[in-house]
């Protein structure tokens, strides 16, 4: 062992040594701070349990006449707080019964509590709530002891803002042909009052009668605002479950608001944190079927946020939380807004109008952007209320407007076969190319081979795919029309008693992970028709593929994956949209079928082969340029690895 080995050896020993001595001490130190502590924390509890019972000890020998003393002098200390911070006439105010007053149109049912002077319970007279069986509890837009609504108070600057919401209002009721007028009026001092005016109204049209007018009336109570330029108004629900399927109402539950500037409607993001936005027209909570949205007069700011219930046993969706603020001047005492109570019908919500303008509230129901809710507002929705209007089933309905949608698509159905029938027909001098060029080194000369027997013969390799893609509009349209469609609400066709939701023809005792813990026949009868679109498309193509690289994927995928996914995915999905999904299937096939029939393919061959080529597009020129210049600089390539 040399003497470099040694001082190594014994300069790792002095480490590890050191090392342990510091590490010994740094313990020993800890275990005496601990030690410290706890002892620090024992005086503390002995100190804490000789208080008690001290305290225990004074208690028992006080006299009831003392307590008595001791508890009204706790009590008036308190007072004289809360009388600096409200006010005397707002501190009597929190003292009170609640009185509480019904109103009713041909619609819903309204009650309002005079403490908090708001609205503690709406119901819908004309929907019910999801129910195995016969369906009879209405549909509850809110309940008592769910909502908070009232404007915030500052007495003085520094303090804790109050809220009307926990104070008792004065009511008046008045009663009108046409309507119901209640007046909730909250002393705040000796001269300054809020005032909300809530009117029902009793027209028989559902667009003004699911709209309660608020006005909100002020008088001297800027010196009570937080701030002088805004009135804060806090509002907050809870969305019930109103559905059979827990999942799906949560996702489509949520905070939407209209931008009066951009006259576009948004809502939160899926985690529902809290955002804030400025120069609205009216915020909303909104579920699937049914929304509560504040209108407001002039442009308002609004803190939204929501939280999701943990499950459908808590007997709601979600918790909304809106912070509004209305911007305030000094001068301005009144406050024009109004609240909807009421069903995501597009028909209802597109006659709702404030204030002499629309509303816009329609758009809460997700028809799709702009392309696909343009097909959806002007031709479905028209068409399908008038179906509806001549007191057809739903079913029948979602069968006649099945087959008008394959009218519409028709020509295109018929160009896009032909196309596959025009590749079928060249197949013989597709496979002369494939031979003729069978390195894969010559893939361009054989493409723009390919290209020119396209040219030659006039086929185009687009052909049937853009009569799909022309198409696909429709077909979304329809996907985003039946799950949004309250129509199809609570109505039954042949198993299946609920349309708008899935069918469940038997409950499993387990969850399929992407499947769900039910069966729905109309799931399977879609995938079914999916499987058998798909083989025979696949089969007309085949001819035309065969011998192409990823041939088999292609049929694995088109054949027998995508209506597995179809078959997940649906599953939880609005049986109306699966039943119309298997019929559209179904008259595709039937329409093919004929097609196919009626088209001789020796025909289509003799036809492209006597075919006069046109004169090349400028696009076809550029391409074909384009592959020759990408073939020169592969044989550039390929020669200059070769020497």
């Amino acid at each position: 062992m040399d003497k470099n080995t040694i001082i190594g050896i014994v300069l790792m020993i002095a480490v590890f040594v050191g090392f342990s001595f510091y590490q010994s001490n740094e313990m020993e130190q800890q275990q005496k701070i601990a030690q410290e502590r706890a002892r620090k924390e024992q005086l503390a509890q002995a100190q804490r349990a000789a208080e008690a019972e001290a305290a225990r000890m004074v208690e028992e020998a006080m006299t009831p006449e003392e307590r008595h003393l001791r508890d009204s002098i706790a009590t008036a200390e308190r007072m004289n707080v809360e009388l600096h911070r409200q006010g005397a006439t707002l501190y009597a105010a929190r003292e009170g019964v609640s009185k509480l007053d019904t109103l009713r149109n041909d619609f819903m049912t309204v009650v309002f509590d005079s403490h908090g002077g708001k609205i503690v319970d709406v119901t819908l007279e004309n929907y019910t709530r999801y129910a195995e069986g016969e369906r009879t509890e209405k549909v509850q837009m809110m309940t008592p002891g769910s909502a908070r609504f009232g404007l915030d108070l500052q007495r003085h600057e520094g303090t804790k803002a109050v809220n009307t919401n926990d104070y008792y209002f004065t009511s008046k009721l008045t009663r009108e042909d046409d309507r119901e007028v209640i007046t909730m009026t909250l002393p705040i001092d000796e001269d300054a009052y809020v005032e909300y005016v809530y009117t029902l109204y009793k027209t028989g049209n559902p667009s003004r009668d699911y709209l309660i007018d608020f006005t909100l009336n002020q008088h001297n109570i800027d010196p009570m605002l937080g701030r002088a330029d805004e009135i804060i108004l806090k509002w907050s629900n809870r969305g019930n479950q109103n559905e059979r399927s827990f999942d799906n109402e949560a996702m489509a539950t949520t905070i939407a608001y209209y931008t009066a500037e951009d006259e576009d409607m948004d809502e939160l993001d899926v985690d529902g944190g809290r955002e804030h936005h400025r120069g609205l027209n009216w915020v909303a909570f909104k579920q699937q079927y049914f929304s509560s949205a504040l209108l407001s007069d002039d442009p308002i700011h609004a803190g939204m946020s929501f939280k999701r219930a943990k499950d459908a046993m808590q007997g709601f969706v979600k918790e909304f939380d809106a912070r509004v603020i209305i911007p305030h001047t000094a001068t301005q005492q009144q406050y024009n807004l109004a609240l909807y109570y009421g069903p995501n019908d597009f028909k209802i919500m597109q006659g709702v109008e404030f204030q002499g303008e629309a509303s816009h509230l329609e758009d809460l129901i997700p028809m799709g952007g702009w392309l696909i809710g343009w097909i959806n507002r002007i031709v479905t929705i028209p068409v399908f209320h008038w179906l509806s209007d001549h007191g057809l089933g739903y079913g029948l309905i979602i069968l006649i407007l099945t087959i008008l949608v394959k009218l519409v698509i028709l020509p295109l159905t018929y160009k896009s076969y032909m196309s596959t029938a025009k590749m079928r027909a060249i197949r013989p001098e597709m496979e002369a190319i494939n031979q003729k060029y069978p390195n894969p080194d010559d893939a361009m000369k054989k493409q723009q081979a390919t290209m020119e027997l396209y040219q030659k013969v006039g086929v185009s390799p687009m052909g049937g795919c853009l009569p799909l893609l022309i198409q696909m509009p429709i077909l979304w349209a329809m996907f985003r029309f039946f799950p949004a469609s309250i129509e199809l609400r609570g109505e039954g066709f042949l198993w299946a008693d609920d349309l708008s939701s899935y069918d469940s023809v038997l409950q499993l005792p387990f969850n399929i992970p992407f499947y769900g813990d039910h069966v729905s026949l109309f799931a399977l009868l879609m995938t079914l028709s999916i499987f058998g679109y798909s083989f025979f498309t696949y089969k007309q193509q085949a001819a035309a593929t065969a011998g192409q690289p990823g041939a088999g994927m292609m049929k694995f995928m088109m054949v027998y994956f995508m209506p597995i996914m179809m078959l997940c995915v649906m599953n939880s999905f609005s049986s109306g949209l699966c039943y119309y999904y298997f019929l559209s299937q179904l008259l595709t096939m039937l329409i093919m079928f004929i097609i196919r029939r009626s088209v001789n393919d020796e025909k289509v061959r003799a036809k492209l082969l006597s075919h006069k080529p046109k004169k090349k597009s400028k696009f076809q020129e550029r391409y074909e340029e384009a592959l020759r210049q990408q073939q020169e600089s592969l044989n550039r390539e390929q020669r200059r690895q070769r020497h």
